[in-house]
């Protein structure tokens, strides 16, 4: 999943922020961000532009952590705003016979995760976390 590219979209108005340095870090989120370019009730969006500060359990320090997007659309319900990680599933939780490299990464993605659903809460959002399951909904995907 490792990529990186710069995403350049055809519908720059709809960024919100320096549309000049949209950072892909993997070719899932460049597909999030074609997606939010064309989708017509995308409405604004951005990448990695919100920092949200979080305290690391590993080094009792805080850090700030950029959600990789922050959507606000339009749907029969309204307009909504979600704040959007994109990860593989399996980042996503914590296996029992997990590795230290595993548990590691999940303790700090924890971490973060419960800051931005703090913050989401405070400002009115939803906190969506998007594996390759939602991105591909392909029963087939693991």
């Amino acid at each position: 999943m490792a990529y990186k590219s710069i995403f350049n979209p055809q519908n720059p108005k709809k960024y919100a922020g320096d549309h000049s340095k949209i950072v892909c870090r993997s070719l899932w989120e460049r597909q999030v961000c074609k997606f939010c370019d064309s989708n017509p009730n995308i409405i604004k969006w951005s990448s990695e532009e919100i920092g949200i500060p979080y305290l690391s359990p590993i080094d009792n320090k805080m850090h700030t952590y950029f959600p990789d997007f922050l959507i606000q659309f339009k749907n029969s319900s309204g307009i909504q705003t979600w704040m959007v990680e994109v990860k593989p599933k399996k980042q996503t939780m914590l296996k029992e016979n997990a590795s230290k490299k595993e548990k590691y990464i999940w303790t700090i993605n924890n971490a973060k995760w419960k800051a931005a659903t703090d913050y989401c809460k405070k400002y009115k959002m939803s906190f969506k976390i998007l594996t390759e399951k939602e991105l591909f909904n392909n029963a087939n995907t693991k």
